[in-house]
């Protein structure tokens, strides 16, 4: 089977097939602060497929998806989907239910994300009276996204498409939040992205409600006022800001390379998610 490279994101590669389908593969990459690290996590793409292919069923009576019927090359066995090729929305859709990240920065300078009021008093890790829509620019690789209002949004893509992204990020993750809290896991917030289609359907596309594009916290450990402990990436976040990493994400230079036990750590907690979720048990031949 012949592909074309024809893209290379932070996390995936981009292929063409001859049928004229794209192939998207995911890599062990993993990025964090807007850099892509010099250290893989073993398994992390063939994670990250297996359980966007899992909610993309899970999502399919709210929005349709970019998965097509396809060939996979079997040097890209476990980590590739095959997609309808699609004009990408150019826009972060986020969804926060709870208070972390950059949201949380935001709201302790002006009490607000991405002009969404909130009520005083919130903390790391509070829970917000509803989720709250707060999308953001996307950015090249190499260059920093940008939290942006729903009335800039709006501006930049015109009303009707805003508001549908709004409506359907939000759903998908109401749906995603419920389903995880039926098994002891909080989305804190999550990250999607559409395209539209050659007939002009808007699609759900690239990888949805995974440990890359969401906050995954366990229900029992949850207590605001602190960093969260965390079924995601945040342990390489939380690594690479520490006095052990020597590293300051002001500095502008490269982080540095990740430790065994950081990688270590951070599979395991990829593995994690994806069973507690799915409710299957991860082996390397998934």
């Amino acid at each position: 089977m012949m592909v074309t490279h024809v893209y290379s994101g932070k996390v995936r590669e981009l292929y063409r097939t001859e049928e004229g389908t794209l192939l998207m593969v995911a890599s062990d990459r993993i990025s964090a602060f807007d850099y892509v690290l010099d250290t893989p996590i073993p398994d992390k793409g063939k994670i990250l497929t297996q359980l966007s292919l899992w909610w993309f069923g899970q999502l399919a009576d709210l929005v349709p998806n970019h998965l097509t019927r396809g060939q996979v090359p079997p040097e890209f066995a476990g980590r590739a989907m095959t997609c309808l090729p699609l004009r990408m929305i150019q826009a972060e859709c986020v969804a926060r239910g709870y208070l972390a990240g950059s949201g949380l920065a935001e709201y302790r300078e002006n009490g607000q994300v991405c002009g969404v009021s909130l009520p005083p008093g919130l903390t790391d890790g509070s829970k917000l009276p509803e989720p709250v829509f707060t999308p953001a620019t996307k950015a090249p690789r190499g260059e920093h996204d940008e939290n942006i209002t729903a009335a800039r949004l709006a501006e930049q893509l015109g009303g009707d498409l805003a508001a549908e992204l709004e409506r359907l990020t939000l759903a998908v993750y109401q749906r995603g939040a419920d389903l995880a809290a039926e098994r002891g896991i909080i989305v804190a917030d999550t990250k999607v992205e559409f395209g539209v289609d050659e007939e002009g359907t808007l699609r759900l596309a690239d990888e949805v409600l995974t440990p890359d594009s969401s906050r995954f916290w366990p229900a029992d450990q949850w207590q605001p006022g602190h960093s969260q402990p965390s079924l995601d990436k945040q342990y390489v976040r939380d690594w690479l800001t520490s006095a052990q990493s020597g590293w300051d994400p002001a500095s502008g230079t490269k982080p540095p390379p990740l430790p065994s036990h950081v990688v270590h750590r951070t599979r395991e907690a990829y593995i994690m998610a994806y069973q507690r979720i799915t409710g299957l048990t991860w082996t390397n031949a998934s």
